[in-house]
């Protein structure tokens, strides 16, 4: 940043000629003053982290003041005594308080909208309905025509395929516009009854004051809120022993933030495993556990049974599971979870 804004003064100063250095400097004292907003703004755009445990979740979020206040709406979900407000470099927090804020208006913008939206989509699907009268009615007309010659329709029999073509392929666009439009009300159906959940709901407010103007605060909370599955895929190496790899499933809107899961609980907080997320179904570890009194058949039918134990320190949840031999897939079961130390008999097509 400090190398941008001394390029941009260096420039500045290499202009010496009256008009053209008036106009280099009105653009130069524009380019360093966007400079600086831009950089003064940077922090509030600071990255938000999730971390997702087995009974809720912890968020971490940045925020900066504006003239040395910033308001942060808290969820209904709320874990009591989670909060935490961290005061960034430079910055003293001189105050917290915490108000509640009526969810109940904005709900009623957002009902007011999406049943409006409902409605224009009830209106699309009648016109579609008379769209659709009309053109299987052609479609039928023009499939229903003897064909007759003259000399301004020499060949009636491509005027009436024409013609039945063109009615055919929009009763198709009739249709899909149909599916669509069916679909997009679905969507709005469920957008509508979360919005009527929220319309009697209060949320907690957090107004902090700090100084200086733009100080930055991080803030951290827990919630109630179960944000991941696992999903699991068991290696069979026949040597006594089994590889149990492990993926994460989100199932929490997440979009813009950094994530991670942990198998502990939020009591457990930093004493247990966390894995941070990637991308889609990677695997985010590869447990070697004991695997005995095994047993299986491959044919038409698979079948597979053995008594896995958790030699683990940690605690395995329950998820579903894959199970595979030598790379090739045989089924999935569901595995039901371990403590660390446990024995369980798995067992697949019994």
């Amino acid at each position: 940043m400090r190398t941008s804004l001394k390029r941009i003064k260096m420039i500045c100063a290499a202009t010496d000629s009256g008009s053209a250095r008036e106009s280099w400097t009105r653009t130069c004292r524009l380019l360093i003053g966007v400079s600086l907003m831009l950089f003064a703004g940077s922090p509030a755009s600071a990255e938000q982290k999730i971390t997702f445990y087995r009974d809720g979740a912890l968020f971490r979020q940045g925020a900066v003041a504006v003239k040395g206040v910033i308001n942060l709406p808290l969820p209904t979900d709320l874990l009591a005594h989670t909060v935490t407000i961290i005061p960034g470099r430079g910055t003293t927090v001189l105050g917290v308080e915490t108000f509640n804020g009526d969810v109940g208006k904005r709900a009623d913008k957002e009902l007011e909208a999406l049943t409006e939206q409902r409605r224009r989509l009830e209106d699309r699907l009648q016109a579609l309905e008379t769209r659709e009268t009309i053109f299987a009615a052609a479609a039928k007309s023009q499939s229903g025509k003897a064909p007759r010659k003259t000399k301004t329709n020499p060949d009636p029999l491509q005027s009436i395929r024409q013609g039945t073509d063109f009615a055919i392929a929009q009763l198709e666009s009739v249709y899909t516009t149909r599916r669509k439009t069916t679909q997009e009300l679905q969507r709005i159906d469920t957008r509508l009854a979360a919005a009527k959940k929220k319309r009697h709901q209060t949320a907690e407010l957090l107004r902090i004051t700090v100084t200086p103007p733009r100080g930055s605060v991080t803030l951290r909370y827990a919630t109630t809120e179960q944000g991941w599955q696992p999903q699991y895929n068991l290696h069979v190496t026949g040597d006594g022993s089994a590889h149990l790899q492990l993926s994460a499933r989100i199932t929490a809107n997440t979009r813009g933030q950094l994530v991670t899961v942990s198998t502990g609980t939020l009591a457990e907080g930093a004493a247990v495993e966390t894995f941070p997320i990637k991308s889609g179904s990677a695997v985010l570890t590869d447990y070697r556990l004991p695997l005995t009194e095994e047993h299986s058949t491959e044919g038409i039918f698979n079948t597979f049974s053995g008594t896995l134990t958790n030699s683990t320190p940690h605690y395995l949840q329950p998820g579903e599971c894959g199970l595979f031999r030598g790379g090739t897939y045989l089924g999935s079961f569901r595995f039901e979870g371990m403590s660390s130390g446990r024995s369980r008999a798995i067992s697949y097509g019994k």
